[in-house]
């Protein structure tokens, strides 16, 4: 089968379309990694070459070993990924002592893997051990009010909760474990995906300050939603200030009520 073809491929170019006409994707902005599943792989092999050069990874991921990855390239555009996808993306495969890659499709035209793949690869560790393995896409984005409230907020995971969970009556639903919250780092290295991973044990959303938004998901679409509730949040809370400010919002016992009619496992830490 044709890779361009490929069912998780199409996938893959809906969402960094979709973002990039929702603008969170300027220039060669943001990036995207998608575990492939066996059966996936089997059905494009003959696709794939063998590894022509091993890539130290940067970190440890003996649990993604043999495992192949799906991703956007370093300095590509989201928006020509729909264009020419064997030029702006890549199949990588990890060695089997997880430290190391190897490409074996994609960017015919050079370059090499997202910059944030060590931060990439140590999330989709983290996610697959704590899901049984449904996790499969990591998503960083840049969207535009979520940045915006990395400046007149505190830092703090259980401040931008609250506040965004307020924005919306389903928010609590869709995000009910909060968002985590790093200060601004250099994005790229083992410290960013070292803090990012540790929240991610908590969180499957994390903010960098004055940088973008780090998801995950067991799909695309759950990423992509999950990116674009929590923007919309942050869009509402940007109107809100600029109005003025709250002069009601949802109580303590709203959220309450709304957790157990949701039947949902809400983080109430950060409702007192």
């Amino acid at each position: 089968m044709d890779i361009r073809k490929a069912k998780f491929m199409q996938g893959f170019i809906r969402l960094t379309d979709d973002a990039f006409k929702k603008g969170w994707h300027e220039r060669n902005g943001g990036n995207l990694s998608y575990r492939i599943k066996s059966e996936e792989i089997e059905a494009v092999k003959t696709e794939l070459n063998p590894v022509g050069e091993w890539f130290d990874i940067g970190t440890n991921v003996p649990s993604l070993a043999g495992e192949y990855f799906l991703v956007t390239g370093s300095g590509k555009y989201m928006r020509n990924v729909i264009l020419a996808p064997q030029d702006n993306t890549a199949i990588v495969k990890i060695n089997e002592k997880g430290e190391k890659y190897g490409i074996v499709w994609g960017l015919e035209q050079g370059g090499q893997p997202t910059s944030e793949l060590p931060t990439h690869l140590a999330n989709h560790a983290i996610k697959k051990d704590l899901t049984q393995g449904r996790n499969r896409v990591i998503y960083h984005a840049h969207p535009a009010n979520t940045i915006a409230l990395t400046f007149v907020l505190p830092l703090e995971d259980k401040i931008f909760t609250r506040e965004l969970w307020e924005m919306a009556t389903e928010n609590p639903v869709i995000f009910p474990e909060g968002i985590g919250i790093t200060p601004w780092m250099v994005p790229g290295g083992k410290a960013i995906a070292d803090a990012t991973g540790k929240l991610m044990k908590k969180y499957r959303v994390v903010i960098w300050a004055h940088h973008g938004m780090f998801v995950c998901g067991d799909d695309f679409d759950e990423a992509f939603g999950l990116m674009d509730t929590v923007e919309k949040a942050a869009s509402i809370y940007v109107k809100v200030r600029a109005m003025g400010g709250k002069q009601q919002t949802i109580s303590k016992q709203g959220f309450l009520d709304l957790a157990r009619e949701f039947d949902i496992d809400l983080n109430t830490e950060f409702l007192e």
